[in-house]
């Protein structure tokens, strides 16, 4: 009696709420803090431009397959409810498990970077650097950084459990926000004396750990650039391989379609927008950095925080408040979508059997997956407690766990066109598409291509997939009873 009083998921999402889920979804951290750490070193200007626009480009393709299949499938859970009617129980497990490590792996993401927030506002203070402290992958952890961020993410998750609305509410200013600060920097940019003529060299980006193992010196670091067709090739390609993570978010939004208010016709358009705002970010704040600073290569090397330093260039003080409000906003939201996203995919994971029945239980009063929820929060807090060097293992886990959702969203259009027969020859074009670019996206991940550096997965990254997996089958084996019985 008491799971037949539930309520269940409530209807108060508008369109302005979704897209500002999606575009905070797909706008964290990385592109605030990867312009220094991973997009100038590997691809450069040029390299990070063409692959973040050539990655725009194959996720609007795949869009089309989620507008497709979301009115078909009008239920929490997205690509796995998708998967589950067009493949079965036991590619829709696979497909939801690797989607809820794509999600999932973005809160602890995002929660890594507060501290370094903190540190680059007021970075002579360390004020958040307090109590016991330990290292990993050469990396320090205070104990000040980790509950600072833990308070984040547990209020954060509380937000989400009281309501899907009151959390809309809050992602809607946040996303507001993070627009208004990467226009204004970006305006900057292009208008301020300082970043006229300024060298980007060089701008296909260098081979950092060769230079780095060398001891190289700036003047030297030219010896490091990635020329010729292969490094043009491999600098593009190692930022394109991870752009299933830098997108991912738009994705989301078919999560939380049982609790949209307004028609599935729009999902198309929001989804497209929100990828378009993402490309837009990335490509401005990556060009900026290199644009402001005389040699950001130098910059790289020395570790900085390369964004923070070329808007205190450009505009000052206001530059490095511009900055903080913006990767504020950017890391809260991506909290808060990614926060949504997950629960509401063991949500719909749970009440198909998928998951233990606790994970799919609504709270009566707010109408939110409080269970799930909490799980998510309380996985998230290893973010805090790894520390900020595992955000290259976060980002490769989200990568492959968003191209397998991809992949089957758009199989699953294929199935469903031809089960029904209303798919247009652009539908299926696009769908065949997205299959293709999907199965590229997992052999660069996973699989070592010679010539091509900085692409694959590293150790670490495939450990923690490893593990991923063994979780996945304890899951999977407990709850089989379930499908054997449902046959």
């Amino acid at each position: 009696m008491e799971n037949k009083k539930e309520a269940g998921l409530q209807r108060k999402l508008n369109p302005m709420h979704v897209w500002a889920i999606a575009f905070g979804c797909v706008i964290g951290w990385g592109s605030f803090i990867n312009p220094g750490k991973k997009f100038l070193p590997n691809s450069g200007v040029a390299g990070t431009a063409i692959a973040m626009i050539l990655g725009a480009l194959v996720m609007i393709i795949i869009a089309f397959s989620y507008a497709y299949m979301v009115p078909k499938y009008p239920k929490a859970g997205g690509e796995f409810t998708f998967t589950k009617n067009c493949f079965g129980k036991n590619m829709a497990f696979i497909c939801g498990w690797f989607l809820v490590v794509a999600y999932l792996t973005n809160v602890p993401m995002n929660s890594t970077a507060i501290g370094l927030i903190v540190d680059g506002l007021d970075g002579t203070a360390d004020i958040l650097k307090f109590g016991f402290h330990y290292t990993i992958a050469g990396f320090d952890i205070y104990m000040g950084e980790m509950l600072f961020a833990m308070a984040i993410l547990i209020l954060f998750g509380y937000l989400n459990i009281i309501g899907v609305q009151k959390a809309a509410f809050v992602q809607t200013v946040l996303s507001s926000l993070l627009v208004v600060c990467v226009f204004t920097l970006c305006m900057a940019g292009i208008f301020s004396a300082k970043a006229k003529g300024i060298n980007m060299q060089p701008v296909w980006g260098f081979d950092k750990s060769a230079a780095m193992a060398a001891g190289a010196t700036t003047a030297e670091i030219g010896q490091y650039a990635h020329r010729g067709t292969a490094g043009v090739m491999s600098a593009i390609l190692a930022t394109f391989a991870i752009a299933p993570w830098a997108y991912v978010g738009f994705d989301a939004i078919p999560q939380a379609a049982e609790e949209f208010n307004f028609s599935f016709k729009k999902v198309s358009g929001i989804m497209i927008v929100a990828i378009v705002f993402g490309c837009f970010v990335y490509t401005s704040n990556n060009t900026v950095a290199a644009a402001a600073l005389e040699n950001w290569p130098d910059r790289v090397m020395a570790g900085d925080w390369v964004l923070l330093v070329a808007a205190e260039e450009l505009l000052g003080t206001f530059g490095k408040v511009l900055i903080g409000v913006g990767v504020s906003c950017a890391v809260l939201s991506g909290i808060m979508g990614f926060y949504l996203a997950s629960s509401r995919l063991m949500y719909s994971m749970s009440r198909d059997g998928y998951l233990p029945a606790w994970f799919g239980r609504v709270d009566g009063k707010y109408g939110t997956p409080k269970n799930a929820m909490i799980f998510c929060i309380i996985v998230s807090l290893s973010g805090p407690i790894l520390g900020r060097e595992a955000l290259g293992w976060f980002v490769d886990m989200s990568a492959i766990g968003a191209s397998i959702g991809y992949f089957f969203t758009c199989a699953s259009t294929l199935i469903t066109v031809k089960r029904h027969g209303d798919g247009t020859p652009f539908l299926k074009a696009m769908a065949v598409t997205g299959v293709v670019f999907s199965v590229a996206f997992m052999i660069l991940q996973l699989i070592p291509i010679p010539g091509l550096s900085g692409v694959h997965f590293g150790k670490e990254s495939y450990i923690m997939l490893i593990v991923w997996i063994a979780i996945g089958l304890v899951f999977y084996i407990q709850e089989h009873r379930f499908f054997s019985a449902a046959d």
